[in-house]
C-alpha cells in the first residue's frame, strides 16, 4: 500500500527515579544503547534485534523524536479531546505530559512507580513496563485544529497549514476515527511498552481531557532511515520504497520541518501529520490475479521493482511500453500517480503501520494501513495527492477505502526546561 511517496545524535537519558532497565544492569551499554543517536536522532548503520530494545532516544531536542527516528516495530496512537475550557488547565497537562513523556522514554516509571508508593492509594504508574527496556520509545505530541477555538485564545494562532481535510472521493469516514484536540503517537519495538505510555498519559490527563479514539499499530510500512529494509504491508507488496530518509537532509528540510517563515513562528521546527485509516476490501483483493495486483501497484510483488524493469530501487520508467504499445507501468498504477514527477515534485515523511481490528459486523476482516505522514504544509504536499489518487488510482478506488482522517499540528523539539507547545501558549 504505498500511498504517495515521498538529526541530530543524541545522548541516552538516565531516567529520573526507579527505572524498569535497572534490571539490564551494565548490559545495555555493552550492547550498544550509545550506539544510538538530540530529539528524533539516529545511528547509522544495522542493529541487531537485542539492540532494538536496549536502545533509546532523547525527549528533548531541536525537533520532537519519532519523526526522523528510525521506525520502530510497534505504534499506539491516540486522539484527544479536551474536556476543559480553562487555558491553564492546558498548559498544566502539557506540563505534566512533558516530564512524564520524558521520563517514560528514558525507560523509567512515573512518580514513585508502581510498587514504591503508599500502599492505601493507588500506584503513580500502571507498572505493565516493569523489568521491560526502553524499546526505542518515541512519543509524539500533536495539537489539531479544536485547540483553536474560542475556548483558549488561540484562535489567531491558527496555522493556515492547519487545515480541515477535506473528504476524499471514496471515503467512508468513521466519526469514531476523525479529528481530535490532541494527539500523542507513540511508537516502539515492545507492544506494551508503547501501549503503557499511551495508558499513563491517558491518565495523567483525568479531568482535562479524554481519548476520542485510538489505533494500535504493527509492522511499520515505511522506512525512516537508510539502514532499513523496505517493509511488506497487508497486501504483500513492498511498502515505502521512495520514503523520505532522515540522511536526506536537505529534502527533510524542504518537504518536513516548518519555518517561522511559513506563518507561524511557534511551529517553527515543527512538522504537520496526517493520519488517515485505509482499509483494504481483503476479500477481493485475496480474489484478484497477481497480475492485476501488480498492475493496480505498478511494482513487481516479489522484488518490489517498477513493472519497467530493474531493482526496487530503479527509477521507474513511464515511457516504456511492452508489445503492444501501451506503458508497462499503466498509467492508473498507484506509482504512476503518486510519483513526484506527477505531482509537481513534492514529497512526504511517512510513517504508516499495518493494522488490523478483527472482522466487521458482516464478517469481513477489518485490517489495512493507519497511514501517517509527516509535511511541511498538506496543502501542497498531500491534499493535490490525495485528490489524485481518490479519483483515479486503480488500487485506491477499487481495493481501498478510508475510514478515518485527521491532521495535526505538531510542535517543533523541546529545549530544556521547557514543556511541549510552549511556545504557542506565550
Amino acid at each position: 500500500m504505498t500511498l504517495p511517496d515521498a538529526d541530530e545524535p543524541q545522548a541516552t537519558p538516565s531516567p529520573k527515579g526507579p527505572s524498569r532497565r535497572a534490571v539490564l544492569g551494565a548490559s545495555a551499554a555493552a550492547v550498544g544503547v550509545a550506539a544510538v543517536a538530540g530529539a528524533g536522532g539516529f545511528a547509522f548503520g544495522r542493529e541487531t534485534s537485542s539492540s532494538l530494545t536496549l536502545r533509546s532516544y532523547d525527549f528533548r531536542g531541536p525537533h520532537q523524536s519519532g519523526i526522523v527516528t528510525p521506525q520502530q516495530d510497534r505504534l499506539h496512537f491516540a486522539a484527544y479531546d479536551l474536556t476543559t475550557s480553562s487555558r491553564e488547565d492546558v498548559i498544566a497537562l502539557l506540563k505534566a505530559w512533558t516530564e512524564a513523556a520524558e521520563r517514560l522514554m528514558a525507560g523509567g516509571e512515573l512518580g514513585s512507580g508502581a510498587t514504591g508508593g503508599s500502599y492505601v492509594a493507588p500506584p503513580d504508574d500502571t507498572g505493565e513496563a516493569l523489568g521491560l527496556a526502553a524499546s526505542g520509545l518515541t512519543i509524539t505530541f500533536g495539537f489539531g485544529p479544536g485547540l483553536f477555538d474560542d475556548r483558549f485564545g488561540l484562535a489567531s494562532k491558527r496555522p493556515e497549514q492547519l487545515i480541515d481535510l477535506p473528504h476524499f472521493s471514496g471515503d467512508v469516514l468513521d466519526d469514531a476515527f476523525v479529528g481530535g484536540d490532541l494527539c500523542i503517537q507513540a511508537c516502539a519495538d515492545d507492544p506494551q511498552v508503547a501501549v503503557h505510555a499511551i495508558r499513563n498519559l491517558s491518565r495523567i490527563a483525568f479531568g482535562t481531557a479524554a481519548i476520542r479514539w485510538t489505533q494500535l499499530g504493527f509492522g511499520r510500512t515505511s522506512s525512516t532511515t537508510q539502514a532499513q529494509t523496505t517493509p511488506r504491508n497487508l497486501m504483500g507488496f513492498k511498502d515505502g520504497t521512495r520514503n523520505l530518509r532522515a540522511e536526506q537532509t536537505a529534502d527533510i528540510d524542504r518537504f518536513v520541518w516548518a519555518d517561522a517563515g511559513d506563518g507561524a513562528a511557534w511551529m517553527a521546527t515543527g512538522s504537520y501529520l496526517v493520519a488517515r485509516r485505509i482499509r483494504i476490501r481483503a476479500e477481493i483483493w485475496d480474489r484478484t490475479s497477481l497480475q492485476e495486483q501488480e498492475n493496480s501497484i505498478g511494482r513487481t510483488k516479489g522484488s518490489g521493482s517498477p513493472l519497467s524493469g530493474g531493482g526496487e530501487f530503479t527509477e521507474p520508467d513511464f515511457t516504456r511500453a511492452g508489445g503492444d504499445g501501451t506503458p508497462l507501468i499503466p498509467v492508473d498504477s498507484h506509482v504512476a500517480l503518486s510519483h513526484p514527477d506527477a505531482n509537481d515534485g513534492m514529497a512526504m515523511l511517512r510513517r504508516g503501520y499495518n493494522f488490523t481490528d478483527g472482522a466487521d459486523s458482516l464478517g469481513r476482516l477489518d485490517a489495512g494501513l493507519f497511514f501517517l505522514a509527516y509535511v511541511r504544509d498538506p496543502r501542497t504536499q498531500f491534499v493535490p495527492v490525495q485528490e489524485r489518487l481518490s479519483k483515479s488510482d486503480r488500487m485506491t478506488v477499487e481495493y481501498l477505502h478510508t475510514t478515518g482522517s485527521a491532521l495535526f499540528a505538531v510542535p517543533g523539539g523541546i529545549g530544556p526546561g521547557e514543556y511541549v507547545g510552549q511556545a504557542l501558549f506565550e
